[in-house]
């Protein structure tokens, strides 16, 4: 009843309101500490180079703000929308007996935990102004490499779950599949390497900020994938069963 297509066209356009949603987040939320670093940053280098003029920027501030981060939250979201689209098509039906709503919802839960609440854990958001730019490949490299883990851990437990669910339960089978989850990926994470680039003196609150709202906006994403995309594929699934046909009756 559900074909690839029609999950992928859908789950690209829920990815595009999703992407709405983060822009508009991240304006309120996220802009005024990003400011707040670049206003550290400019104090900063003012104060080494004595009243000296910078460089201009190629990219003004104000499209920076506006047009840089619109497309790039929708372009995001789109794109993750498609992924999220193929990721229920895997999950539904073979995760429980559970709706599409409840298995688009659980889908997003388990997106914004390994996607991007685990690996900030280890590798949290830098505002301007912090950061080495001579470690910024391998920070990056490292970054992804903690999504892809982070992934790969929580498939292993879920399908840890599923195994244990016919001997102890579906509640003990859950509690011992997410410990299992958070013990690997501590051991993980106290395995790769650290990095403390924040410079001494830059505003705690300012860096807090920042980072919140970085994650923050990755929730207002996945939080609005699971909602509209599950409540979207469960009216579609309802209208076609009031529409299919009844088997007709044998003479």
């Amino acid at each position: 009843m559900l074909s690839a297509r029609s999950l992928l066209v859908r789950g690209m356009l829920v990815g595009l309101a999703a992407g709405a949603a983060a822009f508009l987040f991240a304006s309120v939320f996220g802009e005024g500490p990003v400011g707040q670093a670049i206003d550290v940053e400019a104090a900063h280098a003012a104060g080494h180079s004595h009243g000296e003029s910078g460089e201009h920027e190629l990219v003004s501030r104000t499209v920076q703000s506006t047009l840089g981060l619109g497309t790039a939250t929708l372009v995001y979201g789109v794109a993750l929308g498609g992924l999220f689209a193929l990721a229920f098509a895997v999950a539904y039906g073979r995760i429980g007996r559970f709706g599409a709503r409840a298995t688009a919802a659980l889908v997003a839960l388990g997106g914004f935990l390994t996607v991007a609440f685990v690996p900030s854990l280890k590798y949290p958001a830098n505002p301007p102004a912090t950061g080495n730019p001579d470690t910024l490949g391998q920070r990056t490299g490292l970054y992804f490499l903690m999504i892809v883990i982070a992934v790969a851990v929580g498939l292993l437990a879920v399908s840890f779950g599923r195994w244990l669910h016919p001997r102890l339960g579906g509640w003990n089978a859950t509690i011992l599949a997410a410990v299992g989850f958070v013990a690997v990926i501590a051991v993980v994470q106290a395995a790769l390497p650290t990095f403390r680039e924040v410079p001494d003196g830059f505003p705690a609150l300012v860096l807090w900020n920042f980072r919140l709202a970085s994650l923050g906006t990755q929730l207002v994403t996945w939080a609005t994938l699971g909602l509209i995309f599950g409540a979207l594929t469960e009216r579609r699934l309802r209208i076609r069963t009031v529409l299919r046909p009844e088997p007709a009756a044998s003479a």
